[in-house]
């Protein structure tokens, strides 16, 4: 009889090993499954410490927040933007739109490249801001929604700053090898030196030649150039972006009057308002 009891609580004891062992197996699986914690609120202000500034150039600086956690993620869908609250020099809160370089996969940061511009409000503040500040910011904001391979190609036509969507959308594609998305970006700017992020787009363009297509464009190149010269032309869009077709898309993002006047070219060229989206 003792033998059987003995044999009863060695059972019992090995389907408890075996029942902790199950649950303990889940729970490691739920663990390492389980989807970050996304942090931004598109009604409510948060704020972001400075962690890092660099300054890129004269009037360009990279701006490194830190998440509340060194495991959050920031919860921006690719190609929107959130909106940042900059203090004038008055001040008066200010709040402008920025698209962020760095995507969900850049855990517990994210950063900013901003052009600094004196008489700009919130960039101004941008150029002000000291490491150890905090940025008031919510999100995500935004019309374009990106799903892979949802295009054959796209067009993009950026001018100055509005080169970060575009960046962002690029990184996206070019990261995800079941992505075989297209990519002929035409970037535009006034000087070589204004040309923000070039470095990442040359390395874009060296190490994935098949798939992402380069132009740039200067309205004052310097002396030895084998770029565009002079304003984005209907003839530089026809000759360096996917031609009008069901599944291709242009994007466009650059000050008003280049947008306005990129639509025209697009519209001439035969891009339908479908194939057409604007930052």
């Amino acid at each position: 009889m003792g033998q059987v009891q003995q044999q009863d609580r060695a059972t019992q004891v090995g389907l408890s090993l075996a029942l902790v062992a199950v649950v303990a197996g889940a729970a490691y699986v739920w663990y390492a499954n389980r989807k970050p914690r996304t942090v931004l609120r598109p009604d409510r202000w948060l704020k972001f410490k400075l962690a890092k500034k660099e300054q890129v150039s004269h009037n360009v600086v990279k701006l490194h927040f830190a998440l509340p956690t060194p495991k959050s993620v920031l919860g921006l869908p690719i190609g929107q933007h959130i909106s940042c609250m900059g203090i004038d020099t008055d001040g008066t809160e200010v709040v402008r739109p920025y698209t962020p370089t760095t995507l969900d996969s850049d855990v517990g940061f994210f950063d900013l490249v901003v052009k600094v511009y004196k008489e700009g409000k919130v960039s101004a503040y941008f150029g002000r801001m000291k490491e150890g500040d905090y940025l008031s910011a919510k999100g995500p904001k935004g019309r374009f929604s990106y799903k892979p391979n949802q295009v054959r190609a796209f067009g993009m036509l950026a001018g100055g700053t509005g080169i970060t969507p575009m960046y962002q959308v690029a990184r996206a594609i070019l990261e995800n090898p079941e992505d075989k998305t297209k990519i002929h970006l035409i970037y535009a700017n006034v000087t070589y030196d204004d040309i923000l992020l070039k470095e990442d787009l040359d390395r874009f363009a060296r190490e994935y030649p098949d798939q992402f297509k380069l132009y740039y464009v200067l309205n004052q190149p310097p002396t030895e150039w084998d770029g565009g010269v002079g304003y984005v032309s209907k003839g530089m869009i026809e000759a360096n972006c996917p031609p009008p077709a069901d599944d291709i898309q242009v994007l466009r993002c650059g000050p008003p009057p280049m947008n306005k006047a990129m639509a025209a070219h697009c519209d001439a060229l035969g891009y339908s308002k479908v194939m057409q989206f604007q930052f």
